[in-house]
């Protein structure tokens, strides 16, 4: 069921993001095409996790990257949510921190066997998922920074402030997330 929820998805997705390429590319919008040629990348990223025997990621972890990838690059980049509602980037980089510590907890049950996970205190659970929230904050930002030096200017449009305003929204998303994994560690 997994795998064919993956290949309907990424096929979905890495089709949408062809034709939005196309359209770009003849238009000659080059901010949107690249937008949309990086989208057929990270769309099509998932769907090597088919030649693996067993997917490591559940469902809604699938889903909630595929939905972090049309939220940042189709209505944020090529709708330009961005620049139309304030609100968007925050939101975006807090969705970022609860995803990507989500997936730290998915992570923490596949690579720990359920028997050291007894014994596992709460606080090394919540450490490691805040850790993987902050560290994906880190490097979104580093990303954000290298793209405004090589092909666009519109990322980091707040300066210094927007990036510490990213951060702190990625930073509180991992938060809420680790507070929840240590008060729930026999459910996680």
């Amino acid at each position: 069921m997994k795998r064919k929820i993956l290949i309907i998805l990424g096929s979905i997705f890495v089709l949408f993001m062809i034709v939005l390429f196309i359209f770009f590319l003849v238009k000659g919008q080059s901010s949107k095409w690249q937008v949309a040629l990086g989208g057929i990348l990270v769309c099509a990223l998932p769907v090597l996790l088919i030649f693996k025997n067993k997917i490591p990621f559940n469902l809604p972890s699938i889903i909630g990257y595929y939905l972090f990838i049309f939220c940042t690059t189709y209505l944020g980049s090529i709708g330009d949510f961005y620049l139309k509602y304030k609100w968007w980037d925050s939101s975006i980089h807090f969705y970022k921190g609860v995803y990507v510590a989500c997936v730290g907890i998915t992570l923490y049950k596949l690579m720990i066997p359920e028997q050291v996970r007894k014994d596992t205190s709460s606080w090394i659970i919540s450490i490691f998922v805040l850790s993987l929230a902050v560290l994906a904050s880190v490097l979104w930002e580093i990303y954000e920074f290298a793209g405004d030096q090589t092909f666009t200017h519109i990322m980091q449009l707040g300066g210094n402030k927007d990036t510490m305003y990213d951060l702190l929204c990625g930073f509180s998303g991992g938060l809420l997330i680790a507070i929840y994994a240590y008060f729930r560690k026999q459910k996680v």
